[in-house]
């Protein structure tokens, strides 16, 4: 029996982590009472004395729990931003060329942000093929659910006096400072930090990540990245479509509740539009980082997640 612990079972992500590990019989969970769920003392414990550990944390607890950890065998996945451009680190998107055998072998995983993982999903693999220019800035529009926001936002989308509000998207991340930027551009591999923007919509789940190109920013015709596509991504967990649009219109809430992720492209000889659709609780977050614990386990890989709508 596989033990593990959530430290910082209380927010959004470990919730849904933990109630998804609840089900499972192959899996025995280490649970500090309320009181003593910030103790140092009992946290430091738990982490030793579990098999894997998730971080479901703010990035300073985070590295707080990372030191706890010293070079104890506990797997360490952190679902945080703390430690994705750390080289200490795996980066834990499996499905990028090589990824998925640094994971199985890894005690310490950073599992990926929900904005990143869309962008990676669509750049990497162009990145990867040498079809885009290497001086180019590209656009990312993110459409998410208000869960990615955590307890607060969600709080507050919920919270009927807010309705008039919050009942249309809204654009952040202004600034261009976004905390994703970062693993985006280390892990995609590109030169420039996108112009990104990020838009949180009221729903409670789901995400649609596009990026645009022009033939000045790629040596390829729409036919070569969708070719590219095809051959990247045909596991179970992250494919390629050629029909994923329902008529004119791409839904950004269709795969809310699953744990699998779509990529297609639209578009023509002159403009293209990637795009990658997923759930922002996920394979935007506990999704992937169930499947990361699954790598490391040597199970497969989708074992515990939902990949339809069934």
């Amino acid at each position: 029996m596989v033990k593990v612990f959530i430290d910082g079972s209380a927010g959004t992500t470990g919730l849904n982590i933990l109630s998804r590990l609840r089900a499972r019989k192959d899996i025995s969970l280490i649970c500090l009472d309320e009181d003593m769920r910030k103790d140092e003392t009992a946290r430091k414990q738990a982490i030793y004395e579990s098999d894997i550990t998730f971080l479901c944390l703010p990035d300073d607890a985070a590295r707080q729990a990372v030191a706890m950890a010293g070079n104890s065998d506990t797997v360490i996945i952190d679902t945080s931003t703390a430690h994705r451009v750390d080289n200490g680190f795996v980066y834990g998107f499996a499905e990028l060329k090589g990824r998925r055998e640094k994971i199985a072998t890894s005690k310490r995983i950073a599992n990926p942000g929900c904005h990143a993982s869309g962008f990676i999903s669509l750049v990497a693999p162009l990145n990867e093929a040498g079809v885009l220019n290497n001086d180019c800035t590209l656009s990312c529009f993110s459409l998410t659910g208000y869960s990615g926001g955590g307890k607060k936002m969600i709080a507050d989308y919920e919270n009927p006096d807010n309705k008039d509000l919050l009942a249309s998207p809204a654009i952040y991340g202004l600034s261009q400072t976004h905390k994703h930027l970062p693993e985006m551009v280390k892990i995609s591999g590109i030169q420039n930090p996108p112009v990104f923007c990020p838009i949180v919509a009221p729903f409670y789940s789901g995400m649609l990540v596009t990026v645009t190109l022009s033939i000045e920013t790629v040596n390829a015709d729409i036919e070569d990245i969708k070719n590219i596509y095809r051959s990247y991504y045909g596991g179970k967990i992250v494919n390629y479509s050629d029909n994923a649009a329902d008529g004119a219109f791409l839904y950004s809430g269709s795969f809310s509740g699953r744990d699998d992720m779509e990529i297609s492209v639209y578009g023509n000889s002159d403009r293209i539009v990637l795009a990658s659709r997923f759930d922002n609780l996920g394979k935007g977050a506990c999704g992937a980082a169930i499947q990361n614990m699954n790598i490391v386990l040597g199970l497969p890989e989708e074992t515990g997640l939902i990949l339809s709508e069934e």
